[in-house]
């Protein structure tokens, strides 16, 4: 007779275990930990089983002996987080971990190319210790799975969900690896990558630029002592973000179809093309190392929840990197998600009740619609070439370093310290 496969029932199937995913099962992590303290306090017959979480992830972790002799590489990419998500970074007990590898952003200058206005922002200003930070990505990613180690997740890696099939209750999950789990709520935070969301009918805006990014470290002939750099160019936004020692991390937007040029020149010739585009208000280009070009556009999903399903990250909304608040948004979303489970927990529900995800969704909507709006329009408001609106983007820069009241409000929603 043929073997039955085993099947595994959870409340929440994460695909994906990079940055989202992982905050995420960090997050419930927490909850499950709390459940089960709950759990030993009351008469076990009384009280539910803990919440069961599964993530699945297909690239393979690394050891716990390579997190320990971590070394970052001059070209590691690093990701800016503002100082509301090292707060949820602390409530999710990493940040001293990540805080290893933090660079802090104390002070944010703003300005357009051909124009005086500039703003400036200053952590002090706020009262806080750091307007955000630089940490590399695969240093996060080894704080997070360092956490999750020390929790009762089930780990599925490596593994590949092949197919979800929606049944009643929750969805079907066959793994590569021949499992089957069946989840209560089943949360898309691939990144998109896996194409399940596509598979599930669920469309997306998109709206191309028409502008590459393209990204790479650089050394600076003096230390940054914390400065961040957003600069306006005809062809478009071009930032400069602090990493450790004289390193930053440039991202350079390129008109569509001007970028091959860039990645092909030699070092020197392409130090020149960028200390004569940015100026010198950052020190001179001493070295870049590798060059990587994305091409840049702004994707939302049409939909972010269904019965028993969730969408998380960039698979629910792809933003251009101007702004610096993709993955602050997303983590944002992580944390809600998880506020609303442990709430529907509390009063009985499951974690893929329709209540749970409708709360869930309605604390998203605003806050997502507010980040997007702000990006979009920053990019198609210095994207305009036109003298007097260059004039008035100046003023407005000026006006706004001038008007400190304002100048404030606008960083704090930028930290995400204010919604």
């Amino acid at each position: 007779m043929p073997q039955t496969q085993q099947v595994t029932t959870v409340d929440v199937a994460i695909i994906g275990g990079g940055l989202v995913g992982a905050s995420l099962a960090c997050a419930l992590g927490d909850l499950i930990e709390a459940e089960r303290d709950e759990r030993a306090r009351a008469n076990e017959g009384e009280r539910r089983a803990p919440l069961r979480v599964a993530i699945i992830e297909p690239q393979p972790l690394p050891r716990a002996d390579e997190t320990n002799a971590y070394q970052p590489s001059f070209d590691a990419r690093a990701s800016a987080i503002a100082y509301g998500s090292r707060r949820h970074f602390e409530q999710l007990k990493v940040w001293p971990a990540m805080r290893e590898q933090a660079s802090s952003i104390r002070h944010i200058h703003i300005s357009e190319r051909g124009h005086l206005g500039a703003t400036r922002l200053h952590a002090d200003e706020l009262g806080v210790e750091a307007l955000g930070y630089v940490i590399p990505n695969a240093w996060m990613g080894r704080a997070l799975h360092a956490r999750l180690d020390q929790l009762p997740i089930d780990w599925h890696c490596p593994a590949r969900v092949e197919t979800l099939e929606a049944e009643h209750g929750g969805y079907r999950l066959t793994l590569d690896t021949g499992e089957i789990i069946q989840a209560g709520l089943t949360v898309l935070a691939d990144g998109g990558r896996s194409g399940f969301k596509e598979r599930l009918g669920i469309e997306s805006n998109h709206h191309a630029y028409r502008q590459t990014a393209l990204i790479a470290n650089v050394e600076m002939n003096r230390a940054h002592d914390g400065w961040a750099f957003e600069r306006f160019t005809q062809e478009g936004p071009m930032a400069l973000l602090p990493l450790t020692g004289r390193r930053m991390e440039l991202v350079w937007t390129h008109e569509q179809g001007d970028v091959e040029e860039a990645l092909a020149l030699p070092d020197t010739l392409f130090l020149d093309r960028l200390q004569r585009t940015f100026g010198d208000r950052a020190g001179r280009f001493r070295r870049v190392g590798q060059r990587h070009a994305y091409p840049l556009s702004l994707v939302t999903a049409r939909e972010t929840i269904r019965p028993h399903l969730a969408i998380l990250g960039n698979a629910a909304h792809s933003l251009h990197p101007v702004a610096g608040q993709g993955f602050n948004l997303a983590l944002r979303g992580v944390m809600d998600l998880a506020t609303a489970i442990e709430k529907a927990r509390a009063n009985g529900r499951t974690a893929g009740d329709a209540l749970t995800l409708a709360e869930f969704e309605a604390s998203r909507t605003a806050d997502t619609h507010q980040i997007v709006r702000f990006s979009d329009g920053l990019i198609r408001l210095f994207g305009i070439d036109h003298a007097v609106l260059g004039h008035a983007r100046a003023a407005g820069l000026i006006g706004l370093n001038a008007l400190g009241p304002l100048r404030r409000t606008l960083a704090r929603r930028a930290m995400g310290i204010e919604r």
